[in-house]
C-alpha cells in the first residue's frame, strides 16, 4: 500500500535535501521523487520554506514543543534533569538539520528568500533560544534556579554547545565527538546548573 501523497512529499523533500541540498532540491525534484505532480505538493506545502520547516518539525527531533511544554510547565522532575533532555534533543536537532540548512549559505539570494518567509512564518534559528529562555524563567518564577540567573544568557550557552557539537567534529580522526549525546547531555547540564542553580 502506498503512503499518503503529504508523507511521501515529506519523506522526499527531507532525503533530496539531505542529500543534494536545499538550494538544489526544487519542488519540481521533489514532487518527482515523490511520484507525485507539483500541483500536488503545492496542495499540501504553501511553498518550498513551508516545505522545509515541515520537515524540520515532523522529521527532526522535537526540540521546540519540547521547549514549551517545559516552559508552561516544568514538570515534576529536576531541572538538571529538564535541562539533561533538552541538551540531548537539541544536540540531535542540531546534528540533523545543520546539513540540512548548510546549502541555505552558499546561495545568498536564496537565503534571503528563505529567510524572510520564515519571518512571516514566526519561525527561525532563534526560536530554540526563546523557547529555552521561556523554560529557564519558568524556573526561576518557581524559585528552582537563581533570581540572578541570565536566563538568556543560559539559553544561548547551552543551545550554543549543542549547536557546536554538530560540526566541530568531522574534522577529527574519527569524525565522530569524545563522547555519546547521553553523556554529553548530562555533562552540559549538570555544568550550566552550577552557574545558574
Amino acid at each position: 500500500m502506498q503512503k499518503p501523497a503529504r508523507v511521501r512529499i515529506l519523506d522526499a523533500a527531507h532525503e533530496l535535501i539531505l542529500t543534494i541540498g536545499l538550494a538544489r532540491a526544487t519542488t519540481k525534484e521533489i514532487a518527482k521523487a515523490a511520484g507525485c505532480s507539483e500541483a500536488a505538493l503545492y496542495k499540501y506545502f504553501a511553498s518550498k520554506e513551508d516545505l522545509f520547516v515541515t520537515v524540520l518539525k515532523e522529521r527532526l527531533p522535537g526540540l521546540n514543543p519540547l521547549l514549551s511544554r517545559l516552559a508552561e510547565d516544568p514538570g515534576e522532575r529536576s531541572v538538571e534533569e529538564n535541562l539533561t533532555e533538552i541538551a540531548r534533543e537539541a544536540a540531535l536537532f542540531y546534528a540533523q538539520s545543520f546539513p540540512i540548512a548548510a546549502s541555505l549559505y552558499a546561495e545568498p539570494k536564496l537565503k534571503q528568500r528563505h529567510d524572510a518567509a520564515l519571518r512571516e512564518m514566526g519561525r527561525g534559528p532563534h526560536m530554540p533560544i526563546r523557547g529555552l529562555d521561556a523554560y529557564l524563567r519558568a524556573e526561576q518564577a518557581a524559585g528552582r534556579i537563581s533570581p540572578e540567573a541570565d536566563t538568556y544568557a543560559a539559553a544561548s550557552l547551552l543551545l550554543g554547545a549543542c549547536a557546536q557539537r554538530a560540526f566541530a567534529y568531522d574534522m577529527t580522526e574519527d569524525g565522530k565527538p569524545p563522547q555519546p549525546v547521553e553523556e554529553f547531555a548530562a555533562g552540559l547540564a549538570r555544568t550550566l546548573l552550577r552557574g545558574i542553580g
